[in-house]
């Protein structure tokens, strides 16, 4: 079997109001957050990051744990190999490249890699 390397990066968590979700949690904890948009924000580089998304139609059913890695290609051959159900191809966003899976014990799991 194929290993790749990875680290967990981020946990994307689905709001209904990204903007005020930004805001408790730099109340709260002190984090800065990024605006990527109207309905997402998220930190970076603060360890494993949060994602915010407040857009109903892209958020999660349930937080999407992220795991970067260097090679997407040969991630998504290994999560396929190792039984893995393929839930989004491929596709890019604001930042790099992704695609999103689900593991045999039904959590829905994110696997990126950074480009730019």
């Amino acid at each position: 079997m194929t290993t790749v390397a990875a680290s967990l990066a981020y946990v994307e968590l689905p709001v209904a109001d990204s903007e005020a979700s930004a805001v408790f949690f730099s109340a709260a904890f002190g984090w800065e957050l990024i605006r990527f948009g109207p309905s997402y924000a998220g930190t970076m580089g603060q360890g494993t990051d949060l994602g915010l998304q407040g857009d109903a139609a892209e958020a999660p059913a349930a937080p999407l744990p992220g795991i970067r890695v260097t090679d997407l290609e040969a991630a998504l051959t290994a999560v396929m190999a190792a039984g893995g159900t393929i839930t989004q191809p491929i596709f890019t966003f604001p930042g790099g490249r992704r695609f999103q899976f689900r593991e045999p014990g039904g959590n829905e799991l994110a696997v990126f890699v950074e480009e730019g």
